[in-house]
C-alpha cells in the first residue's frame, strides 16, 4: 500500500509493505491527521488552538489530546530554560513543533493497531517507521539536491529542524530573536514525538542544545552548526559511506 497526501501544510507519504492491512487502515491515518489539522492549527480562526488562544475556552474545556500537547510544551519550555516556547509575546499561541510529531505518532499507533509491522510514514521529512531497517537520507542543510547523511532505522522516529524550507523560522523563546547557531539538527528516538519536540527544542537552544539533546535518554543526534562542523553522538544510526 502507498498513499501520498498534503496535510498540514506539507506532504505526508504512507507505505505499508504488509499483505492484508486493509485501504481503510490509511483512510483512517490521513482522517486522523486532517483532524489535528482542523483542531490544533493556530492559522484557523475556528480551531481549538485559536479559540483557547483568544480566550474563548478555558484550560478545563480543552480536549484531553489538546491539553496532553500543551503539557508537552510546557515540559521542553522548562527543560531548555525558555529558549523552546510556545507563547512568545505578541505572537499567537503555537503548539505546532509539537503538534506534528504527535499527531503523526499517533497516526503510526493507528496503523500497529490495524495489523501493519512494516511501515513508513514521512511527513514532510519527519519519520516514523516499523519493521526495517529502512535507510532515510537528511537533507543537507545548503544543497537541497544533496545529503548530508543516510541513516538506518529500524524502528522508532527521526525528526529534522532546520533553516532551509522556512528560513529563520525558529525562535530563541529567551531572546525572541531567530535561532542561528545551527544550519541543521537530526534526532532519532523511540517515537516521533520525541524526536520532532527534542530537534525543534534543541535547534531552539543553539550549539548548546546538541549536548542537551544529546543527554536525553533514548535520543541520537547529528548536527551541523553554523561553521559547517558536523556533531554526532557516538550512537547515531548512520549508514557507512561505502554501504
Amino acid at each position: 500500500m502507498h498513499r501520498v497526501e498534503h496535510v498540514m501544510g506539507f506532504p505526508v507519504s504512507l507505505r505499508v509493505d504488509d499483505e492484508g492491512v486493509p485501504e481503510s487502515a490509511a483512510d483512517e491515518v490521513f482522517a486522523w491527521l486532517r483532524e489535528v489539522d482542523a483542531r490544533f492549527s493556530p492559522f484557523k480562526d475556528d480551531s481549538e488552538v485559536s479559540r483557547y488562544d483568544r480566550g474563548e475556552l478555558s484550560w478545563d474545556d480543552l480536549s484531553t489530546e489538546l491539553r496532553e500537547v500543551l503539557d508537552l510544551c510546557e515540559h521542553y519550555r522548562q527543560a531548555t530554560g525558555g529558549a523552546f516556547d510556545v507563547r512568545l509575546p505578541g505572537r499567537r499561541l503555537d503548539p505546532c513543533a509539537v503538534v506534528k510529531g504527535w499527531s503523526v505518532q499517533r497516526a503510526a499507533e493507528l496503523l500497529a493497531a490495524a495489523g501493519a509491522t512494516r511501515f513508513v510514514l514521512n511527513a514532510g521529512g519527519d519519520v516514523v517507521a516499523a519493521g526495517g531497517p529502512w535507510r532515510v537520507g537528511v537533507r543537507h542543510p545548503e544543497h537541497a539536491d544533496k545529503l548530508c547523511t543516510v541513516l538506518s532505522l529500524t524502528g522508532g522516529a527521526v525528526a529534522t529542524s532546520a533553516r532551509y524550507e522556512r528560513g529563520d523560522h525558529i525562535l530563541d523563546g529567551r531572546t525572541g530573536r531567530p535561532a542561528t547557531g545551527l544550519l541543521s539538527l537530526t534526532v532519532v528516538a523511540a517515537t516521533l514525538t520525541d524526536a520532532d519536540s527534542v530537534a525543534t527544542a534543541a535547534f531552539a537552544m543553539g550549539p548548546e542544545g546538541v549536548d542537551w539533546a544529546a543527554s536525553l535518554d533514548g535520543c541520537e543526534v547529528f548536527a551541523v552548526d553554523a561553521g559547517r562542523r558536523v556533531l554526532r553522538t557516538p550512537g547515531f544510526p548512520a549508514v557507512p559511506a561505502d554501504a
